[in-house]
């Protein structure tokens, strides 16, 4: 009887344990999909973006407060072409011009603690870009930014919006970006995790004229030291 019972027992036990096992266990996980910006979208997005009849000066479907649209302004003597510099007390943004003058535009700044006044290299320009939060993003609000851990397709909903320019410090990029939204009404408030923000139509005009190379002062708000005068453009 122990004879039957034990061979039984040893048959019974290899065929539990002789199957394959299952196919889960065996697969490799598959790689996250990288987020892309789907080139032939972007004349159409664009276009979804830019009110009809756009005059940059007068066209304003977001309600947005009449000293935010762009505006043609006398800058101080001495700045360089081609620059950028934020106030972030006024929340203005001027691109120095060749001829004596700068155009400004309503931006909105970082909340809190976020902003990052400083000198950078604008290295990169990108139109509709991708985006991916940063580690420090998610942790401070993982069920917010946790979702995009793996990064987000470029387009209208975008929290980059159209346009962007990467602002470095030599090499680094500080993943701070001058960028689109699709926020509009946030203009002229501190709202963003750090970077600068700007009307999408706003930021398409003001790519197409920035050059890679410019440099981009943002100076204090309104809680810290003021900017230094020679760099007072309000």
């Amino acid at each position: 009887m122990y004879r039957t019972n034990r061979r039984h027992f040893l048959t019974t036990t290899a065929a539990l344990f002789s199957a394959p096992l299952p196919s889960f266990a065996q697969e490799t996980p598959t790689p996250a999909r990288r987020p892309i910006s789907k080139r032939s979208m972007w004349a159409t997005w664009d276009a979804r973006v830019t009110p009809p009849n756009y005059d940059p000066a007068t066209s304003n479907p977001w309600d947005l407060h009449p000293r935010f649209l762009p505006q043609r302004v006398v800058a101080n003597a001495g700045l360089v072409p081609g620059d950028i510099h934020v106030d972030a007390v006024a929340r203005y943004l001027y691109h120095i011009q060749d001829d004596g003058t700068a155009m400004r535009y309503g931006v909105a700044i970082a909340r809190g603690d976020l902003y990052e006044p400083g000198i950078y290299n604008i290295k990169r320009k990108a139109r509709w870009p991708i985006w991916t939060p940063t580690a420090s993003m998610i942790e401070r609000e993982p069920n917010v930014y946790g979702p995009f851990a793996d990064g987000m397709d470029g387009g209208p909903t975008n929290p980059l919006g159209s346009r962007a320019l990467y602002l470095y410090e030599g090499s680094r990029d500080t993943y701070l970006r001058i960028h689109g939204t699709p926020q509009p009404r946030s203009i002229g408030s501190r709202a963003s995790s750090g970077c600068v923000r700007m009307v999408m139509a706003h930021i398409i005009d003001l790519h197409a004229q920035v050059s890679t190379g410019s440099t981009a002062y943002l100076y204090p708000p309104e809680n810290a030291v003021t900017a230094p005068s020679e760099f007072d453009l309000t």
